[in-house]
């Protein structure tokens, strides 16, 4: 069967990487719960998806100068709360029932990986025992490489679009990946154009296809029968998912 993954926990439905978003999404049947993860100046491991502030906070500026005073006082678009650290998501997850964790390893607003950022974000990992269902991921290939030598017991995804084959090509990116990471997600139009080459290339129950938002795309990547869907909209995802099971049944 094919597994739904939260996307940011539920950003079509709740604030993106949010705990509200996480504890609402946690509520749903997913399997699996995606977050991202950028690391401060000050040494502190924040929990929200771009490189800057202005899209999903009530500030501006960039999250690797954020200090953890200013921190404290910043409010997430949409919400009283303000940007989780990895360890307060973490912390409510491990307490939660067991659902998958795909922890994305981002960069800073120039594109550069942050230094350590591996090491950090698996020790947290390890320090709430979330290792056994955990996924490091990234869309960088060096990153990933460097999550397997610090950190070979927690799993791995690769994220694959457009934009990250043009150095090495499709082929050579999706193979790469392959071997480095469990699971490969690819871009949902990028997929749909290379389907039989990614394929012939890494099997479907180990790849994962993003980001789906609509019943008509999500039925038919369900039909694929592709290890992972990862959706904006859990709730419409698992609607989708039930309907599909229905009809086959």
């Amino acid at each position: 069967m094919t597994r739904i993954v939260g996307h940011r926990g539920a950003r079509s439905l709740w604030p993106e990487n949010s705990m509200e978003g996480f504890q609402r999404t946690l509520a749903l049947n997913v399997d699996a719960i995606e977050l991202d993860v950028h690391l401060t100046d000050a040494g502190e491991l924040l929990v929200i998806h771009d490189a800057t502030l202005d899209r999903t906070a009530e500030a501006s500026g960039t999250v690797r100068a954020l200090s953890k005073n200013d921190r404290m006082t910043i409010a997430l678009k949409g919400s009283h709360a303000g940007i989780p650290t990895l360890d307060e998501a973490l912390r409510f997850l491990a307490s939660s029932r067991p659902v998958d964790l795909h922890v994305e390893l981002k960069a800073d607003l120039n594109g550069t990986p942050y230094s350590g950022l591996e090491t950090q974000a698996a020790d947290a990992i390890r320090r709430h025992g979330l290792a056994g269902r955990s996924l490091l991921t990234s869309f960088n290939l060096d990153v990933l490489a460097e999550c397997r030598r610090v950190a070979p017991e927690i799993g791995r995804l690769c994220s694959i679009n457009s934009r990250s084959v043009e150095a090495l090509g499709l082929t050579a990116s999706v193979s790469q990946a392959a071997t480095l990471a469990e699971i490969v997600a690819v871009e949902k139009a990028l997929f749909a154009e290379a389907f039989e080459e990614i394929t012939a290339i890494v099997p479907r129950e180990r790849l994962c296809v993003w980001v789906l938002n609509d019943r008509a795309g999500l039925e038919g990547w369900l039909a694929r029968n592709v290890g992972w869907i990862t959706s904006d909209d859990p709730i419409l995802a698992l609607s989708a998912r039930a309907g599909t099971l229905a009809v086959d049944l």
